[in-house]
């Protein structure tokens, strides 16, 4: 049985990824070939020719005008999947169509639904509004990861392995020594992990970036939408100064780290990570140094990750894991996907 949930929008890609050249991507085990309408419109479509499955994406395949021309025999295709044009004949298979995804732009991000597209409902999809704001200034990637997407939902819901993994680069020993708490709420279908550390070492990635130094308050609140979709939101200020009665917390300094969590196979994951601040907007050495070690970070998560993998898929079937309070958020998220990828969410 499929641990990936199918009726549920993923991120695709980063709107930038996208333009008048073909480009394929593997989601949830299915090769799609992306492009741009010369009216700007993504496009999604299967990435084989219903001909003999040559990859649309794959030269000399090219695109003409608003038309995918298939580099082996010609096949040719609409923005709407439909061929339009086949060699050596006039008349056109009427099952001579491509799959064709629904998508939507949106936070910088290309989201796709793999499922029914009946079901496929744009309200649906959650939002990461600071990825284009201009009140922030935003790094970001993807990273291939060769481990099943659930490893990196773990691995980001309990954030204590910063002290051990990340040392010298966002971890700390307070990270992993302060408690958490878990909020999950199964109507809205998020799972919340909060970690309050009010007196602590202030790590390299948040001294050179913001130039506090010493001890710091750091808060750690997650919010996770699966399948997809992760945020942290990141405070970090000067000891004792707390956020105003109204909400407002202009002495504080911001990050929104963004990850999204795409299955590529039961086995493979496409690792996209974005971090948004609030301050230095127009500082371009703090830009290069948060691009540079949020993604010395993320290389450090799929090393490990990658290992994991490995080691589960060696292990005698029945192997028990042990869990303990730092995995709560975890565990829930679990949940929520098992239900998910029964058809039950």
């Amino acid at each position: 049985m499929s641990t990936i949930p199918r009726d549920q929008w993923y991120v695709a890609a980063y709107g930038r990824e996208i333009g008048r050249e073909l480009f394929g991507r593997t989601i949830c085990g299915e090769p799609v070939l992306f492009w741009r309408t010369a009216a700007g419109a993504v496009t999604a479509m299967a990435d084989r020719c219903v001909h003999r499955r040559f990859p649309l994406s794959q030269a000399p395949s090219r695109l003409v005008d608003d038309q995918v021309v298939c580099g082996y025999h010609g096949f040719t295709y609409g923005a709407d999947g439909v061929c339009a044009a086949v060699p050596g004949q006039a008349r056109v298979p009427r099952t001579a169509r491509l799959k064709t995804y629904p998508v939507v732009e949106q936070d910088s991000f290309v989201w796709i639904w793999i499922g029914d597209p009946a079901r496929a409902d744009a309200a649906r999809i959650p939002r990461a509004p600071w990825l284009d704001s201009p009140d922030y200034t935003t790094v970001s990637g993807m990273e291939p990861l060769q481990a099943r997407f659930g490893l990196l939902v773990d691995n980001l819901l309990d954030l204590s392995h910063e002290t051990y993994l990340h040392g010298g680069y966002i971890g700390t020993p307070e990270v992993a020594a302060t408690p958490i708490t878990t909020e999950v709420d199964e109507e809205a279908g998020i799972v919340y992990v909060s970690r309050h550390m009010d007196d602590a070492e202030c790590p390299p990635f948040y001294a050179k970036s913001t130039g506090l130094t010493g001890r710091i308050m750091r808060w750690q609140d997650i919010e996770y939408t699966p399948p997809c979709l992760y945020k942290l939101h990141s405070r970090i200020a000067p000891p004792g100064v707390l956020p105003n009665a109204d909400g407002t917390d202009p002495d504080a300094f911001h990050v929104e780290v963004v990850y999204a969590i795409t299955p590529e196979t039961e086995h493979s994951t496409h690792d996209f990570w974005a971090v948004a601040r609030d301050f230095a907007l127009d500082d371009q050495g703090v830009t290069d140094f948060l691009a540079e070690n949020n993604r010395t970070v993320v290389l450090q998560d799929v090393v490990a990750l990658d290992v994991l993998e490995r080691v589960i898929a060696a292990e005698p079937a029945g192997y028990q894991e042990l869990s303990i309070n730092i995995d709560t958020g975890g565990l829930a998220a679990r949940r929520m996907l098992a239900r998910m990828a029964a058809g039950q969410g």
